[in-house]
């Protein structure tokens, strides 16, 4: 994954992806490989029709491919496409900022759920509870050093992320989250000077 560029993503993707069914296929894919919309309506509940056009969908905004590989007749099964996917920065045009914010909430929502999840849930001498690392810190930065250490962050990440199938044995999904920004008291600060 390290060899792939940014996406950021304009409205018609944001909008795409911003349906919540989309989001849990996509996200099923890519943390467990392939499937077909039949194995997804199972996964999710949903209707098998309506799974279908929703992989429809994502595969005409570039989220999800068809593996030809696994694919016979009828049977087609759906891949993730490996993908740096970015929020627009700043958006003048309200739409795009609107539907920019609510693909945001949707995946800071995710990402609290799945961090309550984990500490209502961890086990002593369990080794992922052991090597889980949930640290709080800060740096005072200018914004192009945010961005280079936002950058330099997803260029680690990167190093370690692989495609479903191609893992370490052993290996189980970690959640990262990440948000870097400037901090409300500094923000405050500023505006009394």
């Amino acid at each position: 994954m390290s060899d792939v560029a940014p996406r950021i993503l304009e409205v018609g993707a944001l909008k795409a992806l911003a349906h919540s069914l989309r989001q849990q296929m996509l996200t099923r894919l890519q943390r467990e490989g392939p499937a077909t919309s039949a194995d997804l309506a199972a996964a999710f509940g949903a209707d098998r029709g309506a799974t279908s056009y929703h992989l429809r969908q994502l595969e005409r905004f570039g989220f999800v491919e068809e593996d030809v590989e696994r694919s016979a007749g009828r049977r087609r099964y759906w891949r993730a496409v490996p993908q740096d996917l970015r929020l627009p920065r700043g958006a003048a045009d309200p739409e795009v900022a609107e539907a920019a914010r609510a693909l945001g909430r949707q995946w800071i929502d995710r990402g609290r759920q799945e961090l309550h999840d984990h500490l209502t849930n961890r086990v002593a001498g369990d080794p992922f509870t052991e090597a889980a690392l949930h640290s709080y810190g800060g740096a005072k930065l200018t914004p192009d050093e945010l961005r280079q250490f936002s950058e330099e962050y997803i260029a680690f990440l990167k190093r370690w992320q692989r495609e479903p199938g191609q893992e370490t044995p052993g290996s189980e999904y970690v959640t990262v989250l990440f948000h870097a920004f400037r901090s409300p008291a500094d923000r405050r600060t500023e505006a009394a000077s």
